[in-house]
Formats: C-alpha cells, structure tokens, sequence
C-alpha cells in the first residue's frame, strides 16, 4: 500500500537542538519529498508578527544554505504541551520530529517535558539530542512487552523500512510470570506475521534480565549501533507517571542519545494505516 505524503513538523526554540531535529527532517524529506513545517509557540500575542519575521528569514535562507530545505513557517501564541498537536491536526501532519536535552533540572521533578508534549498529540514523534547519523537507519530497536498497545508500534516500523530498508532488532524483556509472558509471546507473533508480510528483515533477541527493561534497551541498542528506538508512551498517562517517570521518558531521553520514535496508543481499535496511529 502506497503511503501518501504527509507534512513534518519542527518544534522551532532558536536552538541548536531544534537544529538537530530540522537536520533530522531533512533528510527524511529528501527521501520521500515530505513539506517540513518549522512551528514557533509564542507566550504572548504581541511576540507573533516579530518572531514570525525572524524565523521566516532562517527559513528562507540559513535553513536552505545549510540543509537545502525550504520549509514552511508557523508561529502562535499557546503552549507547547497543546498547541503543537493541535497545529499537527490542523495540516494533517505525519510526523513531529522535535530536539531534547534531555531530563535536566526542574524536569527531573516533573518528568520529561518532550513526554508531555508527545502525549497531547495524536501523530508519531521522533526525538532526537544529536545530528542524524550518515547512515540510512539500517537498525532499528523494537523493544517488545506485554502491553496490548504494543502491536500499533508494528505499523511505524513498516512505514520507516519502507523509506529506509531498515534491519528491526526485536528485544524481549526476560520474564517468567505466565500471564506478562502470555502478552509478550502474542505481540511476538503478531510482529513476525507483520514483519514477514512485509518482506522485512529481522531478528529476536532476549534482554539479560539484569537491570530494567528500560536500560538494557538503550544497551543493546548502543552494541548493535542503532540509528533509532521505537517505544511506546503509556496510555493514560497521569501526574504519578510524569513525579515517578514513565519507563518511555527513560528511552526518550536516552544518555546513549539515540533518536526514539514514540508512538501514542491509539483510543480506537487497530486498523491499517500509520497515519492513523496515536490520539
């Protein structure tokens, strides 16, 4: 099934790690031709026109000279945790891909803003802490559990190697409760029927079960060079996940700073289509 263009988004703050993430656009767009939309959240209302004009410029000229990209301008007054998922809505967005610092300071009391703002849209994020690598995604971690939700991951990894003809490397979380195991083995066999459906190339490779699942995700990714980890963001995520720290802000934030694609569980039942997933 062809997969229909769909724009990306930037989160634009004037940094180098909004850099990052416009560098990381870029060379998605090259492949498949996707517009890139630079998006500004102002505070207040008389900030718009000023700094429409300032990123309007790095657009039309910087960003061209450094990336050979042109991409689209929006600026708005509202909120980061809101605003941008209701902006992907509004231009039918396919990706948000956004620059992190990581888990610093005040976030690590109130959990990871980039999880946050993930949560409050229903499009696909890739995080990124560093320029892309010069390779073309040739691996892929798919880090498996118990969760039902787990399945709709299958459908960003089909959607990435059909751009990327990307090897998926499927971690299992070493368990021996018969009820996590039972979740674990049907997502499984879900992903293989998915993955060889598709002609993809891939492996399973069972966790230590030494430290968390989290940590020896971000392990195994780093020994078999990993360009990207697919997780997925807890469904009905609440206040005691962002004080205590969902496992996916851990992989988001990652010290290896591996770029993750999160993912939103979707309300509705599975069906098809990638550009479907989240909300």
């Amino acid at each position: 099934m062809e997969i229909p263009k769909k724009p990306l988004i930037v989160p634009w703050d004037f940094t180098k790690i909004a850099e990052f993430a416009l560098e990381f656009a870029a060379k998605i767009s090259k492949i498949d031709g996707s517009d890139i939309y630079l998006v500004h959240i102002a505070k207040r209302k008389s900030e718009v026109k000023q700094l429409r004009g300032i990123l309007e410029k790095y657009a039309a000229n910087e960003a061209y000279e450094k990336y050979n990209v042109k991409p689209s301008v929006i600026v708005r007054e509202g909120t980061i945790f809101s605003t941008i998922g209701e902006i992907a809505d509004e231009i039918d967005a396919g990706m948000t891909i956004m620059g992190t610092h990581g888990i610093k300071g005040m976030q690590k009391l109130t959990g990871s803003w980039a999880l946050k703002v993930i949560v409050s849209s229903r499009v696909p994020f890739v995080v990124v802490q560093t320029p892309p690598a010069d390779s073309k995604f040739e691996h892929i971690v798919f880090p498996v559990d118990f969760r039902r939700e787990d399945k709709e991951k299958i459908n960003g990894i089909i959607y990435l190697h059909k751009y990327f003809d990307s090897k998926i490397h499927i971690f299992k979380p070493r368990k021996t409760d018969k009820w996590l195991l039972k979740g674990i083995n049907s997502n499984i066999t879900f992903a293989r029927k998915m993955l060889k459906q598709k002609d993809v190339d891939y492996d399973i490779v069972e966790a230590p079960g030494e430290k968390s699942f989290a940590k020896e995700t971000i392990d195994y990714a780093k020994q078999v060079n990993a360009e990207l980890i697919i997780t997925m963001s807890t469904k009905n995520i609440g206040f005691t996940d962002y004080m205590f720290g969902a496992v996916e802000q851990y992989i988001i934030a990652n010290s290896a700073k591996i770029p993750v694609m999160c993912l939103n569980p979707r309300k509705s039942q599975m069906s098809g289509g990638f550009s479907a997933m989240g909300g």
